[in-house]
């Protein structure tokens, strides 16, 4: 009776607990995720697939490390050989006591060596693969420093997409309100229809406008989404920004090519690529000079017959030790042609350092330009932004005193509608210049 209670009430916790966590996962999965540019960032890192692929590789070379260091110990190796023989000659060690032509025999042994000298081949290799270790971590942070230009561009899209989402809607509520009053004067008689009616296509122009930044934020959400690899069933948007503002200082270029040159990952793991280098020609070059090794063994064995087998293993029991010196007198150039690969291996590293450090440069030269251009642009708009507003404002209060035609009404919102984009355009190209000129310094992104 207990036995069975006791079962029942176990498999009613576990349907209960399988239930409640297969909840929590539907729950995770439909859950609307919202993140600011910090949480994007940071999930992108953890999950982007060409930085895990680069860990991996970097598991790779810790693994080459700890096996380059392993080549300073000794080697331990067992042997143990065993014979079964046949002969239609009876006699000598074969089964010489039964008469029959079968015996059986065996060697057992232990051998052990260890490198002493070969000409520093040893050391620089350990030391090659400590610096392709670093190598591998300067990759990995490179590729987080992709991914994050990659997932800030991807955010401001979305943040100008939901500005202007915020503008669209002004307008058409106001397009909305001046539809009505013009019905309303149409009703009476006191409004032409042709007045009405391009206010009405106005209107429609507007709400036009408002669906299609709707839609460009959709779009732009998906390739967020598609950045920081979420499941197509996760719900996803963007955390809300309380202020929006230009961030840090844009210094000189001479000074932020000085700092992006001092230290970023890309030219780090350029001058590490010379010291691998540099290391090869040194592992090279110890094919010229003496490899010291010494060794030893032990073993013993039997072969049928008498004595029995412990008898002999113990006659046969033996132990030895010595120095092996092998000295390189001719090895028809493969020495001087791993030297010399290994050296021009080097003057590419080099070639590789120099053209890093230029590209770098002329990256750091072309964010320059572009946030003095996005400045220039973005002061340029405000203004014509403030003209137009004011412009605006004036001709929709005349607008709704009849004081002016619908004609001109529509022509000064039309401009003023343009000078919103493009002071919106301006702002975030302005903003994610600099960030990207900052990044280029060091300045993690905001």
């Amino acid at each position: 009776m207990f036995p069975r209670i006791k079962y029942l009430l176990t498999f009613c916790i576990t349907v209960v607990l399988g239930l409640a966590a297969a909840a929590q996962d539907t729950a995770r999965i439909n859950k609307q995720l919202q993140w600011n540019l910090r949480e994007c960032i940071q999930y992108a890192i953890a999950h982007n697939i060409q930085i895990n692929s680069l860990r991996l590789s970097r598991k790779i070379s810790e693994q080459e490390l700890m096996l380059a260091k392993a080549s300073r110990q000794p080697n331990l190796l067992a042997s143990a050989t065993a014979d079964a023989m046949h002969t239609n000659q009876p006699g000598g060690n074969i089964a010489a006591t039964s008469g029959k032509g079968f015996g059986t025999s065996g060697d057992y042994g232990l051998n052990s060596s260890v490198t002493l000298y070969n000409g520093g081949a040893i050391n620089n290799t350990i030391l090659q693969k400590d610096a392709a270790l670093r190598s591998a971590d300067l990759s990995i942070e490179q590729q987080e420093n992709d991914i994050t230009i990659q997932v800030t561009q991807a955010y401001l899209a979305i943040l100008l997409d939901k500005e202007t989402i915020v503008y669209a809607t002004d307008v058409l509520n106001t397009s909305r309100a001046q539809v009505k009053l013009e019905q309303q004067r149409f009703d009476v008689g006191s409004a032409a229809k042709k007045d009405l009616v391009q206010l009405q296509a106005q209107h429609a122009a507007d709400e036009f406008a408002l669906v299609t930044a709707q839609n460009n934020e959709r779009g732009d959400l998906l390739t967020l989404k598609q950045l920081l690899i979420l499941p197509s069933e996760t719900g996803f948007d963007i955390g809300p920004v309380d202020t929006l503002k230009k961030t840090g200082t844009t210094v000189s270029l001479e000074k932020a090519e000085q700092e992006a040159l001092q230290q970023r990952p890309e030219i780090k793991n350029a001058e590490l690529g010379i010291q691998i280098a540099d290391y090869g020609i040194k592992i090279a070059g110890a094919g010229y000079k003496p490899v010291l090794t010494a060794g030893a063994s032990v073993g013993s064995g039997y072969s049928g017959g008498n004595p029995d087998y412990f008898t002999q293993l113990n006659n046969n029991f033996y132990q030895q030790i010595g120095l092996t010196l092998a000295i390189p007198i001719f090895t028809r150039r493969t020495v001087k042609t791993q030297v010399e690969e290994a050296k021009i291996n080097k003057d590419q590293a080099k070639l590789g350092l120099t053209n890093t450090g230029i590209v770098l440069s002329q990256e750091v030269e072309r964010a320059y330009i572009n946030v003095k251009n996005a400045s220039g642009q973005y002061n340029a708009a405000k203004s014509q932004y403030v003209f137009n507003k004011e412009s605006y404002r004036i001709a929709s209060e005349q607008l709704r005193i009849g004081s002016v035609n619908v004609v001109d009404f529509l022509v000064v919102k039309s401009q003023f509608i343009q000078a919103e984009q493009a002071l919106l355009q301006a702002k975030y190209s302005l903003l994610l210049n600099i960030e990207i000129y900052n990044f280029y310094r060091g300045i993690p992104v905001n």
